[in-house]
């Protein structure tokens, strides 16, 4: 049984990408042309990697639009007074509420989901 667990585990080495273990017949495919763009933290997978085998009926797919860039389109929100509470949305959405100083000039961000808020100057 040790050895049958190793020939299922060395599959995608050999560029097989699924084979069903133990009392069933075994399903030879050939693996799907997979995205070799990075991931946000600049991971690239190779073509052999074993983890394709969670990728049979689909490509993996890369998510290009990161929370860092969609946050820095939100524009910053006026305040009217020193001081700016976040807690991220309603719910269980948010984050705990964190009280952010604004006594300098220019945009402030919250530590938690990175909106920035800025003292009104009319006020």
């Amino acid at each position: 049984m040790a050895n049958l667990a190793r020939s299922c585990l060395s599959l995608p080495r050999l560029g097989l990408s699924r084979r069903v273990c133990g009392s069933l017949p075994a399903l030879h495919t050939s693996a799907p042309a997979q995205d070799q763009s990075p991931t946000h933290t600049g991971q690239v997978f190779d073509e052999d990697d074993y983890q394709n085998a969670r990728f049979i009926g689909s490509p993996r797919q890369t998510n290009t639009r990161w929370a860092i860039n969609l946050i820095q389109e939100v524009p910053p929100k006026a305040v009217q007074g020193r001081i700016a509470a976040c807690d991220g949305g309603p719910g269980a959405l948010g984050h705990p509420r964190v009280y952010i100083n604004l006594d300098d000039e220019g945009n402030h961000g919250c530590i938690y989901c990175g909106l920035r808020y800025y003292k009104d100057s009319a006020h």
